[in-house]
């Protein structure tokens, strides 16, 4: 499959284009030629120099990542920046990076991973940037709190730092907004949508207060752990393409 081909699908269906005036990341290819053939193609959370080096150990002729490596362009290719390129360069493997197109996507993002783990109905965007949204809200089948934070614990990987939970809300949670990764300044839009869960990566020191002052529950799964939905969607749609595919499962427990 001509890697034309592939960008070509993930930036339509991702919408990629949308998030151009609204997002540091720039997303799409990043890194590789206008065309060439992809047989093989690695997925990982972060573009950083263990994911590069391994999508080269592993044959890969790609590597699409949700983080990737220019957010507002690239100055110098030194130090850690050099160290994260070389091996994409010395190894011909190309980098696909689908940042914010990603995290609020209604079916194939992070939120709507976490949004079908938790059984969420009648789901709409949430988390306003600008023109579009980040993150997903949707009503639940009258969830134990308890419940709720067993099975993110247990199905996130959050590299075995567990997932807190900040208890000011109900025990039994009936609506839900999730945006994942670093989307504690969300909060307020949570409180204001009417929710009882938010549901989001990592936190910030004023997060307990906030919560517990607006009386919500709050469940941080570390931004790794909310947001290995998304490329693993990608995932399926390049296996379905007849490519072969390799996750790159690289936890930072944050």
């Amino acid at each position: 499959m001509d890697l034309s081909e592939i960008v070509s699908h993930y930036d339509e269906r991702l919408r990629t284009d949308a998030y151009a005036d609204v997002d540091a990341s720039a997303n799409g290819l990043q890194v590789g030629p206008d065309a060439r053939e992809i047989e093989h193609v690695a997925f990982a959370v972060d573009a950083v120099a263990e994911t590069a080096a391994a999508a080269a150990d592993a044959g890969a002729d790609l590597l699409v990542t949700h983080h990737g490596l220019s957010w507002g362009g690239i100055e110098r290719v030194t130090g850690r920046q050099y160290d994260r390129i070389a091996p994409l360069i010395e190894h011909d493997v190309a980098l696909y990076v689908s940042h914010l197109p990603l995290d609020g996507h209604p079916e194939l993002g992070n939120a709507a991973g976490i949004a079908d783990l938790l059984g969420l109905i009648d789901v709409e965007g949430f988390g306003s940037v600008g023109p579009e949204t980040v993150g997903l809200r949707g009503s639940a089948d009258a969830l134990a709190r308890a419940d709720v934070h067993a099975l993110l614990d247990d199905e996130l990987d959050h590299g075995g730092t567990g997932v807190r939970c900040l208890d000011f809300g109900p025990e039994t949670i009936e609506d839900v907004a999730v945006l994942t990764g670093a989307g504690a300044d969300f909060l307020d839009e949570a409180v204001a949508a009417g929710v009882d869960a938010f549901v989001t990566g990592e936190p910030k020191g004023k997060t307990y207060h906030e919560a517990k002052e607006a009386g919500i529950n709050v469940f941080c799964g570390t931004h790794y752990g909310t947001e290995t939905f998304g490329v693993r969607s990608l995932m399926a749609l390049a296996e379905s393409w007849g490519v072969e595919t390799t996750y790159l499962d690289v936890p930072t427990g944050l």
